[in-house]
Protein backbone atom coordinates (compact mmCIF):
# COMPACT_ATOMS: atom_id res chain seq x y z
CA UNK A 1 0.00 0.00 0.00
CA UNK A 2 1.22 3.13 -1.27
CA UNK A 3 1.97 5.77 1.48
CA UNK A 4 3.04 9.71 1.35
CA UNK A 5 4.45 12.20 3.82
CA UNK A 6 5.04 15.43 4.12
CA UNK A 7 8.09 17.31 5.87
CA UNK A 8 9.04 20.70 6.02
CA UNK A 9 9.17 23.94 8.25
CA UNK A 10 5.89 25.45 9.70
CA UNK A 11 6.53 28.37 9.71
CA UNK A 12 8.12 30.55 7.11
CA UNK A 13 8.87 34.05 7.49
CA UNK A 14 7.04 36.48 4.80
CA UNK A 15 8.72 36.84 1.21
CA UNK A 16 10.81 33.85 2.16
CA UNK A 17 11.03 30.54 0.13
CA UNK A 18 8.56 27.93 1.50
CA UNK A 19 10.27 24.12 0.97
CA UNK A 20 8.30 20.99 1.99
CA UNK A 21 9.23 17.68 0.53
CA UNK A 22 6.66 14.41 -0.12
CA UNK A 23 8.81 10.55 0.65
CA UNK A 24 6.89 8.23 -1.28
CA UNK A 25 6.51 4.56 0.48
CA UNK A 26 5.80 0.89 -0.75
CA UNK A 27 5.47 2.54 -4.37
CA UNK A 28 8.00 4.13 -6.75
CA UNK A 29 7.23 7.85 -8.36
CA UNK A 30 8.24 6.62 -11.77
CA UNK A 31 5.25 3.75 -12.17
CA UNK A 32 3.26 4.97 -14.98
CA UNK A 33 0.21 6.27 -15.07
CA UNK A 34 0.57 8.65 -11.92
CA UNK A 35 0.68 11.91 -10.86
CA UNK A 36 2.08 13.19 -8.05
CA UNK A 37 0.87 16.55 -6.57
CA UNK A 38 0.48 19.13 -3.97
CA UNK A 39 -2.75 20.27 -3.02
CA UNK A 40 -3.00 22.78 0.04
CA UNK A 41 -6.45 24.13 2.20
CA UNK A 42 -6.28 27.88 3.76
CA UNK A 43 -7.80 28.09 7.01
CA UNK A 44 -12.21 28.12 6.38
CA UNK A 45 -11.37 27.70 2.57
CA UNK A 46 -11.55 24.61 0.50
CA UNK A 47 -9.26 22.68 -1.22
CA UNK A 48 -6.44 23.84 -3.86
CA UNK A 49 -4.78 21.99 -6.09
CA UNK A 50 -1.03 23.84 -6.59
CA UNK A 51 1.32 21.43 -8.79
CA UNK A 52 2.01 17.96 -10.10
CA UNK A 53 5.15 16.04 -11.52
CA UNK A 54 4.30 13.03 -13.93
CA UNK A 55 5.56 9.38 -13.47
CA UNK A 56 7.88 10.68 -16.32
CA UNK A 57 8.51 14.11 -14.47
CA UNK A 58 6.53 16.45 -16.55
CA UNK A 59 5.09 19.03 -14.49
CA UNK A 60 1.85 21.07 -14.38
CA UNK A 61 1.14 24.22 -12.22
CA UNK A 62 -1.82 26.34 -11.15
CA UNK A 63 -1.96 29.40 -13.26
CA UNK A 64 -2.84 31.24 -10.14
CA UNK A 65 0.64 30.23 -8.24
CA UNK A 66 2.69 29.26 -11.93
CA UNK A 67 4.85 32.33 -11.30
CA UNK A 68 6.33 31.31 -7.76
CA UNK A 69 6.09 27.74 -7.54
CA UNK A 70 8.17 25.35 -8.72
CA UNK A 71 7.77 21.44 -8.32
CA UNK A 72 10.60 18.38 -8.75
CA UNK A 73 11.61 15.12 -7.82
CA UNK A 74 14.46 13.18 -6.59
CA UNK A 75 13.80 9.71 -7.65
CA UNK A 76 16.66 7.92 -6.04
CA UNK A 77 15.14 8.98 -3.12
CA UNK A 78 11.69 8.38 -4.26
CA UNK A 79 10.75 12.13 -3.36
CA UNK A 80 8.90 14.71 -4.81
CA UNK A 81 9.07 18.57 -3.18
CA UNK A 82 7.56 21.88 -3.33
CA UNK A 83 9.03 25.30 -3.44
CA UNK A 84 7.11 28.40 -3.19
CA UNK A 85 8.67 31.36 -3.47
CA UNK A 86 7.65 35.46 -1.86
CA UNK A 87 5.26 33.42 0.57
CA UNK A 88 3.05 35.81 2.27
CA UNK A 89 0.27 35.47 5.36
CA UNK A 90 -2.39 33.90 2.30
CA UNK A 91 -0.12 31.01 1.63
CA UNK A 92 -0.93 29.78 5.35
CA UNK A 93 -2.33 26.34 5.21
CA UNK A 94 -2.24 22.97 5.35
CA UNK A 95 -0.33 21.72 2.52
CA UNK A 96 -0.64 18.05 1.16
CA UNK A 97 0.67 15.79 -1.04
CA UNK A 98 -1.04 13.25 -2.70
CA UNK A 99 -1.00 10.68 -5.81
CA UNK A 100 -3.23 11.05 -8.65
CA UNK A 101 -4.06 7.94 -10.99
CA UNK A 102 -8.10 8.05 -11.05
CA UNK A 103 -8.77 9.61 -7.97
CA UNK A 104 -6.80 11.15 -5.30
CA UNK A 105 -5.31 8.46 -2.99
CA UNK A 106 -3.51 8.10 -1.31
CA UNK A 107 -2.92 11.21 0.80
CA UNK A 108 -0.30 12.14 3.01
CA UNK A 109 -1.91 13.57 6.78
CA UNK A 110 -0.98 17.43 5.86
CA UNK A 111 1.55 20.08 6.87
CA UNK A 112 0.59 23.44 8.92
CA UNK A 113 2.51 25.83 7.20
CA UNK A 114 1.90 29.57 9.40
CA UNK A 115 3.38 32.39 7.04
CA UNK A 116 4.01 34.71 9.73
CA UNK A 117 6.96 37.39 10.99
Amino acid sequence: QVQVQESGPGLVKPSQTLSLTCTVSDGSITTSDYYWSWIRQPPGKGLEWIAFISYSGDTNYNPSLNSRTSISRDTSKNQFFLQMAYVTPEDTAVYYCARWGSSYEPWGQGTQVTVSS
